[in-house]
């Protein structure tokens, strides 16, 4: 049998090999010079922090795709029958990675605004345990509800960086398009025709369903502004079988098994100076009208991040052609009959909790939340103080942290906290992913809640996190 690294080197671009655990077993010369230092044993996620997601669902037998900015390069990651095979391959002309650092500098303010919207949403909510005037009550309502448009501004800016916390889970693609057909006639209007031509058997998708439904609004919004009062608006689904790497505008859509999604409109179609940019952040052809130019950049985030990509085309006769592709996935399995939930037994945590953030406000108002629901809190706002009190002999029931601090940051308190109590429960908080955390939460038993979150959703993942310690 010939040697795996024999078969990598032979080859120009830069591969690598890596066995079920996730250890380098092998890199060609190519590899080897992008990443200076490599070894066999070395661990992925240690040598691409950026893809430690993607890492470990390929791991799990997911192909995906992520751009690594600081080697400007695309990784594609592909299972195989040895493990797992990593690509890496240049991401060109120097604007892929222009793109990348406006993702960082979109991901980094959304972070910032985050803990500002944490703050807000935390008060207003403190706001309310005390009986208010009905007058003020009115003024709390709108400082939430604008609050959450915020958050919703925040999501959107993630989505095109890449950074947003998705729930994946499989979904038909045919039940899908049919229940969004379904709310289409009032979006579209009278004069606009809804045709669906579905492959059967519905084959299933691994997506956030809300983020799904947002791709799909989108587009379809898109296809009505282009058309106008009349037209013909077509969802196709389909399947692709894809054998090698395919490259598209810097983006690797790697071997694997595909479904297929189009939407095609009989609008003028995009015109030809326009097509290359549709994707980019803040550029739009309506800015007079309000747009601001993150629809379609949004819609590339989320396919990007649930691993797939989207394609654009303008047929010769005529209207516009987008074309999503996403790796297929198994049906959920069948659930099990629903047991009779028992009854709850709450008993009172062991310890404290040990609440770390280095915004002052968000911690307040945190640290209100949690003592409203009857737990005894000790708040830190430098991770530094945080672990030299563990080290001194406190013991919390629970560490609750941000992750972005300065110094320490969340996830190396983290670690060095459990190296003082190996059994420490863990909820990490961050306006990122928690792609954008090295994958701990997931590879290391922590949990996480993404910022901004709501005073109940903050009280309910303590909550769970405290019983699933117990």
């Amino acid at each position: 049998m010939v040697p795996p690294g024999a078969l990598l080197d032979a080859l120009p671009q830069p591969l690598a090999l890596l066995d079920a655990r996730g250890e380098l077993v092998a890199a060609n010369p190519p590899f080897r010079a992008q990443l200076e230092g490599v070894a066999p044993g070395d661990k992925a996620w240690d040598l691409l922090p950026e893809a430690a997601e993607a890492l470990a669902a390929g791991l799990r037998g997911t192909p995906g795709r992520v751009g690594i900015a600081r080697l400007s390069v695309s990784l594609a990651i592909t299972p195989c029958a040895r493990g797992v095979l990593l690509a890496l391959t240049p991401t060109g002309d120097g604007q892929d990675e222009r793109l990348a650092l406006l993702g960082r500098l979109a991901g980094g303010i959304a972070h910032d605004f985050n803990n500002l919207l944490g703050v807000i949403l935390g008060a207003a909510a403190a706001a309310r345990v005390a009986p208010l005037p009905d007058e003020v009550a009115v003024e709390v309502a709108a400082i939430e509800a604008a609050a959450e448009r915020g958050a919703a501004l925040v999501r959107q800016l993630l989505a095109f960086a890449r950074q947003q916390v998705l729930a994946p889970r499989s979904v038909a693609l045919n039940d899908t398009v049919m229940q969004f057909v379904r709310l289409l006639p009032r979006l579209m209007g009278p004069g606009i025709q809804v045709e669906m031509h579905l492959e059967q058997p519905s084959r299933h998708i691994l997506v956030d369903p809300d983020q799904w439904s947002r791709v799909l609004l989108n587009l379809a919004v898109n296809a009505r502004e282009a058309m106008g009062a009349r037209g013909r608006l077509i969802f196709t689904t389909g399947r692709r079988l894809v054998l090698a790497d395919e490259i598209a505008a810097g983006e690797v859509l790697p071997p694997g098994r595909y479904v297929t999604l189009e939407l095609r409109d009989t609008g003028p179609g995009i015109p030809p100076e326009v097509l290359p940019r549709i994707f980019e952040p803040f550029y739009s052809t309506k800015l007079e009208s309000g747009g601001t130019g993150l629809g379609l950049a949004t819609v590339q985030g989320i396919v990007g991040q649930s691993g797939g990509r989207i394609e654009v085309e303008c047929p010769p006769e005529g209207g516009t052609l987008f074309r999503i592709l996403l790796p297929r996935a198994e049906p959920p399995p069948e659930a099990a009959p629903a047991l009779p939930d028992p009854e709850p037994v709450v008993a009172p945590p062991a310890g404290p909790i040990l609440l770390v953030d280095d915004e002052r406000t968000l911690l307040r108002v945190a640290a209100l939340t949690l003592r409203q629901a009857g737990h005894e809190v000790v708040p830190q706002e430098d991770s530094q103080d945080a672990l030299d009190a563990i080290r001194e002999g406190l013991r919390p029931a629970l560490l609750v942290t941000d992750v972005a601090m300065p110094g320490l940051d969340g996830l190396e308190l983290a670690r060095a906290a459990r190296a003082v109590q190996p059994d420490l429960p863990v909820l990490l908080l961050s306006g990122y992913s928690a792609a954008s955390v090295g994958g701990a939460p997931e590879r290391e038993g922590f949990a996480f809640l993404a910022k901004p979150f709501t005073p109940e959703a903050l009280r309910a993942a303590v909550a769970a996190r405290l019983a699933s310690s117990g």
